[in-house]
């Protein structure tokens, strides 16, 4: 199975808290393994660690990453990047390509990311060449890497779960 880890960029502790936590709440819905957060934001940490926690799942979530080291041990690692940007080739184009690696490491901005990573990244994808939300890039990536097979996954060792129904919410204990 291929290794998906996302790379947060640019995260504002006081500003981008909200949608960092969506950003690897998206990734480990999605079928990544985990996140690294650059920058230290202990209650973005905490927030994913609590769902893996109640929900299942193997998902790790560290902060205080250095960015330049993470893509460079990454891909010493034998592994590819691919950095998420209205400017890169479009998602369709590329991701049979990306699909073909074992260890994928996904980067996601958040405020204006560094010129050097366009660089060090395998690819530059864009989803849809249009300014939206990096949350929702994520999940297209993803969805579109897994080829929907993502959304049947389960979460071993969770402490709750969804049953799934036409109407009402229904929730299982375990």
């Amino acid at each position: 199975m291929t290794e998906v880890v996302v790379l947060r960029i640019g995260h504002r502790p006081e500003r981008d808290q909200r949608v960092t936590t969506h950003v690897g709440l998206t990734a480990r819905a999605l079928g990544a393994s985990g996140m690294y957060l650059v920058g230290r934001d202990k209650g973005v940490v905490q927030s994913i660690r609590d769902v893996v926690d109640r929900w299942g799942g193997d998902f790790f979530a560290n902060d205080d990453i250095r960015w330049k080291r993470c893509i460079t041990d990454w891909k010493e690692s034998g592994g590819i990047v691919a950095h998420l940007t209205m400017y890169g080739q479009n998602l369709p184009d590329v991701i049979g390509e990306i699909r073909t690696s074992e260890k994928i490491l996904v980067i996601v901005g958040a405020e204006k990311v560094p010129g050097e990573i366009y660089g060090m990244a395998d690819f530059n994808v864009a989803v849809s060449g249009q300014p939206h939300s990096e949350i929702s890039s994520l999940a297209l990536f993803l969805d579109h890497l897994f080829e929907g097979k993502e959304l049947h996954n389960e979460f071993p060792g969770g402490k709750i779960r969804i049953i799934p129904s036409r109407s009402g919410k229904h929730t299982e204990e375990l």
